[in-house]
């Protein structure tokens, strides 16, 4: 009789917009090399999934914190040194629960985490060196775990600086009609936020979308931005069940950066954007004759 397989919670942090010379694909071979990897543990039953892709509807910084501190453990690729992977690293390390780091080669240790071991694989992901990178991978995700089920006082970072009480999240029991209510309050504060970053600039200060957009200059990184919060406002609506119109997000978003001095972009964006649709499993119908 086959033993039956334990289900592992793999939390993933990792970019996933281009950086230092690496593209949108180049997170998509990344994601899939992990992923490979792990669905390989022969005990285990995986899925492994970027920590903002929660299955709960709510504010996508919610389901970040949330998938930070639930899963059993979280693989954090720090390569290119992304700020926001940083960020949530630095939050998994506050849990002292179970982490894996990985990096390629072109990326340096940093000061802080140097005292943590970190896979490394090829930015160039040459298949030999790939290969051997997710049995390494394998070996390591199992080995982590399973430390930290043997040994209550397993501590992957903390214990190097001393004895610290540990980050927690408080959790309670509430009722289904408040969890409906927090709900629903969760989706309307979310949905205020969608409808004014899609308004229409018309009859409103240009500045806004200047100010939103400020804080980077690529149209790479400006139009993630945007397209987040439209999916975001989408799945709050539960409308990503259906194909996502291409076409109408680009006019959208093309709209919002002209207005904050991006020339003509249409051919540019819409390839961005097919790109992150692509990275989180989106459906979409495509549209890109209209845009040549």
């Amino acid at each position: 009789m086959t033993e039956k397989k334990k289900e592992l919670n793999v939390g993933l942090v990792m970019p996933i917009a281009p950086i230092d010379g690496c593209s949108a694909e180049h997170w998509i071979d990344v994601k899939r090399i992990i992923h490979e990897s792990l669905s390989a543990l022969p005990e285990y039953t995986c899925d492994p999934k970027i920590v903002s892709e929660g299955n709960s509807v709510g504010l996508i910084h919610k389901r970040i914190v949330e998938g930070l501190y639930t899963s059993d453990i979280i693989v954090c690729d720090v390569s290119c040194k992304n700020p926001n992977v940083m960020f949530e690293l630095g939050m998994r390390l506050a849990f002292d629960k179970p982490t894996v780091i990985i990096k390629d080669d072109q990326t340096d240790y940093s000061f802080d985490t140097g005292v943590i071991e970190h896979l490394q694989y090829p930015r160039d992901l040459r298949y030999k060196d790939i290969v051997e990178f997710k049995e390494q991978l394998a070996a390591k995700v199992k080995a982590t775990y399973e430390d930290s089920l043997k040994d209550p006082s397993h501590s992957p970072f903390l214990k190097s600086f001393g004895t610290f009480k540990v980050a927690s999240i408080k959790e309670s029991e509430v009722s289904s009609e408040q969890f409906i209510v927090e709900t629903l309050k969760d989706i309307q504060s979310e949905l205020t936020t969608v409808k004014g970053a899609i308004s229409s600039t018309v009859g409103s200060p240009i500045s806004k979308v200047r100010t939103f957009v400020a804080k980077t200059s690529r149209l790479e990184e400006a139009t993630t931005d945007l397209l987040l919060l439209h999916l975001s406002g989408l799945r709050a609506r539960n409308e990503l069940s259906e194909p996502v119109d291409i076409s109408e997000l680009v006019e959208l978003i093309s709209k919002q950066l002209r207005g904050a001095g991006f020339k003509d972009p249409q051919l540019e964006i819409y390839i961005i954007i097919e790109k992150i649709l692509n990275l989180n499993n989106i459906e979409y119908i495509p549209g890109i004759q209209s845009f040549m």
